[in-house]
């Protein structure tokens, strides 16, 4: 019998972001336009074509916030503490995971885990591992699907909510975080994760190490700039190898850990950076 993940606790009601509001609006007069005005209908089209391509824009750039809230910083509470959140996707990975839970015990850091929920429940041993050494595992969708940025309303909440419900199974906790694959959305998502109690988070910087095999790379992609309030994205599943075959993360941590130490700053869970305190 599959676990009843616990209800969200948020009961504010959901509003459209301006930038869908007045999408709608534009339709509607265009189409009113098309209607009533002789000789309009292909620049009505024109004006639909042209807002369809903005909303694709916006859907295709993960840290924009024009389809709704999306958390690419900490807040500023957490930023005065100091801290800053390193976020490491799409495993969690036999192999490479716990060498990155060792790295980070190593160094007294702490991490939060945008897993694949499917991989969770192949590997519950390490997903429980992840939580008992004191960091976090939130949701990545179920299957990590490539058309996921494709979906619609059912579909995005099919795939998100029982993504939910096989984290909840293993970890006994409730994922409170969403980040979608690759950072990329259409305006049914934005609904669906605040009417399941869930908030997007993208990043400030990323290493894009599921691509690129030099670790000095990566890392500078990561330094440059960094500063309190940083959400870093790093990949344990997924993960490009150097020359020699391991995987990048695992080349990056040990001088990124050690920037971060260095410079007074100290990595946290996004609950632990979220919460009220």
């Amino acid at each position: 019998m599959a676990a009843v993940v616990p209800a969200p606790s948020s009961a504010t009601r959901w509003s459209w972001p301006p930038l869908v509001r007045a999408s709608i609006g534009w339709h509607l007069l265009a189409f009113g336009a098309a209607v009533t005005v002789p000789g309009a209908l292909p620049w009505a089209i024109a004006a639909v074509v042209l807002n369809h391509v903005l909303i694709t824009a916006a859907g295709l750039t993960p840290r924009s916030s024009l389809l709704g809230p999306n958390m690419t910083r900490l807040p500023a509470a957490a930023a005065a503490r100091h801290e800053i959140a390193l976020t490491i996707d799409d495993g969690p990975d036999p192999e490479v995971t716990p060498q990155v839970l060792d790295l980070l015990d190593a160094h007294g850091q702490r991490a939060t885990f945008f897993c694949i929920a499917e991989r969770v429940a192949a590997h519950p041993a390490l997903a429980r591992e992840i939580v008992a050494r004191g960091h976090s595992i939130q949701n990545h969708t179920a299957g990590h699907r490539h058309d996921f940025s494709l979906l619609g309303p059912r579909g995005f909440e099919a795939e998100i909510a029982r993504a939910q419900a096989l984290l909840f199974e293993v970890t006994g906790e409730r994922a409170s975080c969403f980040r979608a694959p690759a950072g990329l959305r259409n305006p049914f998502l934005a609904p669906v994760l605040h009417r399941l109690g869930l908030s997007l988070v993208t990043w400030t910087r990323r290493g894009f190490d599921t691509r690129e095999g030099d670790p000095a790379i990566v890392l500078a992609r990561l330094e440059k700039g960094l500063k309190a309030g940083d959400i870093l994205l790093l990949h344990d599943g997924h993960a490009a190898r150097t020359e020699g075959g391991r995987a990048v993360v695992l080349e990056v941590l040990p001088p990124l850990l050690a920037r971060i130490r260095s410079d007074g700053l100290r990595a946290v869970t996004l609950p632990e950076a979220l919460a009220e305190r």
